[in-house]
């Protein structure tokens, strides 16, 4: 296993596109390769190794760290495949019993995962305090009865990111029942404050694991055809790295991966820290806002395939406005999407031969962009011109929400569809694409550091505040090393304290954030 850091390959596996990047120890940029995405994991990140292993005069054994970001989490949850069957535990009663599990969630969501819920006593007030002594009976008649139905476990309880006693003593009781490898997903790991959205966020984790070691081994898989031996991590939503094993333990957190790759490229690229990124992909385009250098997170919770959760995400403004993008003209005007040729781009636009019209031809069309035979535009003329405005008008929408002053901010463009934007926007000071643009998801999968992230509430009797954000600090920092960082250069980049009113004994919930860089193996 290689022993510092030489040269890493970035991959960025989307849903028109797989990216892959080399760069060297001092991030300069050596090879780069764009395919189209594969049904099967292996063979897509297979032929872009390849094919920047083919561009660098290097042996592959200086290749020390591959990351990869993907969207097969996320797409597993919309179209409701390779999901596990999930025994849903939640520890609340009698106080959470009107509202059960799975309550909130599509009907066909919920058939696609749902092995069996069940409510029993136990939780803790927000000081820490139990509600009621813990239903490990109850807990253990369920897992009977659900029996070889259950693929794997979610456990919540109430106020578990306070004291998450009750979960690990309910998981002792899976153990015993189901036996010591079936997988088991506690709520206090992964989501923050706010029962239901946590639980939710909870049990998607428990079904994605399959989906998870689906992953890992296609990943592992197309390393080792080609040849290569180095330490491999997957990006997570927030812009930084995790190990495989952590990969295992808490799949849902690479939902939302691909925008936040795509956001720390862009940072890298255009050498700011602080602006809009506007990320066109051949489908849709995603915005949203850095913030010292890393995509700012929601503050709210986050839908995910009709699902609210309140685990980690960026803070993003999607809208179906692509390089594919097919645009119509109606009765009622002009359609632009939500539909998409996506990867079938070059057989269908009209620049390259094709008989649908898209958003890239009227970027060739308006001369934002040359690619294709541009005379294919022609009679057309009217139909893209409109079309071209209306994409204008959502990008300028979404970019207006994304704002955090009312002033005009910088804005990266990037993504292989970035070529069909405005060279000026209002309330935008200046638009920058730099280069290589058309691979900055993948570049930023391989500049990616490691980050840990606390967020929990912390009892202050006995205990004076800064004993307590030392506890939250050090517990980051465990996080980050768990994932992979140097644990000698492991730094706290952000540091939030809210305190608790209203409550009959002191308490503050506090979310640290650590990050540091990629450790040595």
């Amino acid at each position: 296993m290689p022993g510092s850091v030489d040269l890493r390959i970035g991959i960025d596996v989307g849903g028109t596109n797989t990216d892959a990047v080399v760069l060297d120890a001092a991030n300069r940029l050596l090879a780069k390769h764009k395919t189209p995405t594969t049904p099967d994991l292996t063979s897509g990140i297979t032929s872009a190794l390849e094919a920047v292993l083919g561009q660098i005069d290097q042996p592959v054994e200086r290749i020390t760290h591959v990351m990869l970001g993907t969207t097969h989490a996320t797409n597993a949850i919309l179209e409701r495949r390779d999901l596990l069957k999930v025994a849903v535990v939640r520890i609340g009663a009698p106080a959470t019993v009107s509202i059960p599990p799975f309550s909130d969630w599509p009907d066909d969501l919920r058939h696609a995962v749902s092995a069996g819920e069940v409510v029993v006593p136990g939780g803790s007030e927000v000081t820490g305090v139990p509600l009621v002594p813990f239903g490990r009976d109850e807990v253990a008649r369920f897992l009977e009865k659900v029996g070889d139905s259950a693929e794997a476990v979610a456990i919540s309880g109430v106020f578990s990111p306070v004291s998450g006693d009750h979960e690990r003593e309910a998981e002792q009781v899976v153990r015993e029942v189901l036996g010591p490898d079936i997988p088991v997903s506690l709520s206090h790991g992964i989501g923050a404050l706010g029962l239901l959205e946590r639980e939710n966020a909870c049990i998607l984790n428990a079904a994605l694991v399959g989906v998870a070691h689906k992953v890992v081994h296609g990943f592992t898989a197309a390393l080792a055809l080609n040849g290569i031996d180095a330490v491999a991590f997957l990006t997570q939503n927030d812009g930084t790295l995790m190990g495989l094993d952590y990969v295992l333990r808490f799949p849902v957190l690479t939902i939302g991966s691909g925008p936040a790759n795509s956001m720390r490229g862009a940072c890298y690229l255009a050498g700011v820290s602080d602006a809009v990124v506007v990320d066109v992909g051949g489908t849709s385009t995603d915005v949203g806002m850095l913030i010292n250098g890393f995509p700012r997170e929601s503050s709210t919770p986050t839908d995910i395939g009709g699902v609210r959760t309140n685990f980690r995400m960026p803070d993003l403004v999607s809208i179906a406005v692509g390089g594919g993008t097919r645009v119509a003209g109606t009765a009622d005007g002009i359609r632009v999407g939500p539909d998409s040729v996506g990867y079938r781009l070059r057989d269908e636009a009209l620049v390259f031969g094709g008989t649908t019209p898209t958003l890239s031809d009227a970027a060739v069309a308006a001369g934002r962009a040359t690619m294709g035979d541009p005379t294919a535009v022609a009679g057309h003329e009217d139909l893209l011109a409109a079309a071209l405005r209306a994409a204008d008008e959502l990008v300028f929408i979404a970019t207006d929400q994304i704002k955090t002053a009312r002033g005009p901010v910088p804005l990266v463009a990037v993504g292989g569809g970035s070529v069909i934007l405005p060279p000026e926007l209002p309330g935008v000071a200046q638009t920058v694409r730099p280069d290589h643009y058309d691979v900055a998801n993948a570049i930023g999968a391989a500049i990616a550091s490691v980050s840990g992230q606390v967020d929990k509430v912390f009892k202050l009797s006995g205990r004076d505040r800064q004993e307590v954000l030392d506890l939250a600090c050090a517990a980051a920092k465990d996080e980050a090393i768990s994932a992979g960082a140097d644990p000698a250069a492991v730094e706290i980049v952000e540091v939030e304290e809210v305190p608790m009113a209203y409550l009959t004994e002191p308490v503050v919930r506090i979310r640290v954030k650590a990050a540091g860089p990629l450790g040595q193996m």
